[in-house]
């Protein structure tokens, strides 16, 4: 079934047999920390981004969008049309590269994470051009999206509750046999949706045949 945050929080609720107040307060906490496990465990295309931005000439510096986690590309789009792909680096390895920072300029090469909030790049960008970042973000969670409702709660449904559970039962210091019971549980439904992931949603039938049916 697709989860809301109402069914799912009434879900957990029902399953661990526990409307006592101070756990009902702790269900978002639960809930948050199970789509982090998925977001951690599993390459879904819906955990990736696009976004364009701009190099500013004469600024090493780009701005990383807010709720960027790590990257898949960044390449920028030349004077000619063309895309140009720039390839990761240290953030040492840019600065030994172009020593006299700003004043080393060119189509840019190379970039790297400078803090939270910047990339850097070198050589400094000799004219503006447009930015394209492919990136791995992190999806708004289910218990603060304003349509109570997310793409992992509606399919991945299984693998968001009994990973709830994990946390609920845990937090209850419930008994180690139904707390590895959900835990087993949360696994399958994981490796169903990796299955997902990584042997179906990124291959198509006719250049690879048909590996796997979605339903299993």
């Amino acid at each position: 079934m697709a989860w809301t945050l109402t069914t799912l929080t009434q879900s957990i609720q029902d399953w661990t047999d526990n409307a006592e107040t101070t756990f009902v307060a702790e269900i978002p906490f639960f809930i948050t920390n199970a789509e982090e496990r998925i977001f951690k465990s599993v390459d879904l295309e819906y955990f990736r981004k696009n976004v364009s931005g701009t190099f500013t000439s004469g600024n090493k510096f780009l701005a990383v969008p807010s709720d960027y986690l790590s990257s898949f590309s960044l390449a920028f789009v030349d004077s000619s049309g063309n895309t140009n792909f720039l390839l990761q680096k240290d953030v040492s390895f840019i600065q030994q590269y172009t020593p006299g920072g700003n004043s080393t300029t060119g189509n840019p090469k190379y970039y790297a994470p400078f803090d939270v909030e910047t990339f850097i790049v070198s050589p400094t960008p000799n004219a503006s051009y447009t930015a394209e970042l492919h990136y791995f973000y992190r999806p708004a969670s289910i218990t603060t999206d304003d349509s109570g409702t997310t793409w992992i709660g509606t399919n991945a449904s299984d693998a968001l509750l009994y990973g709830s559970l994990v946390e609920a039962y845990t937090f209850m210091k419930g008994e180690a046999d139904v707390i590895k019971m959900y835990s087993d549980r949360y696994m399958e439904a994981l490796s169903r949706l990796k299955n997902y992931a990584e042997g179906i949603e990124d291959i198509d039938a006719f250049r690879a045949g048909k590996l796997i049916s979605p339903r299993t």
